[in-house]
C-alpha cells in the first residue's frame, strides 16, 4: 500500500517546521554549501540514512554545493510524511558535518 498523500494544508505546516526547505511542485528541496569533497562525503552519509529508512532523495552535487530533492516515488511522485521525515534527517546530517545553509 503506498504512503498516504499529504493535503495542501499539511504540506504548508510541515514546510513551516523545516526552515531552508522549499517546495518545488510535488517535491521539497534544499541546498547546502561545503567543500566539494565534503559534499561527496555528505552524499554518502545521507545515502546510508536513506537506505536505513527506505526513502531516497535525489542528490545533485556541483562545485561547493549539494542539493537534495525529495518526493515519494511510490506515491506517484507526490508529497507524504516520509519526505519531511527524511528532510529532518538530512538537516541533522548536513549541519553535523559542517555544511552551511545557502
Amino acid at each position: 500500500m503506498p504512503p498516504q498523500l499529504l493535503s495542501e494544508e499539511q504540506i504548508v505546516v510541515h514546510l513551516a517546521e523545516l526552515p531552508g526547505w522549499e517546495r518545488e511542485g510535488q517535491a521539497i528541496a534544499r541546498t547546502f554549501k561545503h567543500a566539494y569533497h565534503e559534499c561527496v562525503h555528505l552524499a554518502m552519509y545521507v545515502a546510508a540514512k536513506a537506505r536505513e529508512v527506505g526513502h531516497h532523495p535525489d542528490i545533485h552535487i556541483t562545485w561547493q554545493r549539494i542539493r537534495f530533492v525529495i518526493t515519494t516515488h511510490d506515491a506517484g511522485n507526490r508529497l507524504t510524511a516520509k519526505d519531511f521525515e527524511l528532510a529532518r534527517h538530512i538537516d541533522a546530517i548536513a549541519i553535523g558535518h559542517g555544511a552551511e545553509e545557502v
